[in-house]
């Protein structure tokens, strides 16, 4: 399953949970912005604590390819 894959770690194979919360974060983010786009109000400061926790996921996932495997 392609879904499974993409939240394993790279190193043991097993789910990553950084890798989780971050495709979690994701969808209410996107979630969010749909509805947002057909009228209803958002809190801001909600949508914008998800999407730090968007970017700071994806950062430390990218960086996971650059540490030193053991």
């Amino acid at each position: 399953m392609w879904l499974k894959s993409m939240l394993q770690d790279g190193h043991d194979g097993s789910i990553s949970s950084k890798r989780v919360i971050t495709f979690l974060a994701f969808l209410l983010c996107a979630g969010a912005f749909i509805s947002m786009v057909y009228g209803h109000p958002i809190d801001t400061k909600i949508f914008d604590s998800m999407m730090y926790i968007v970017i700071a996921g994806l950062g430390f996932t990218a960086s996971e390819k650059f540490s030193k495997k053991e």
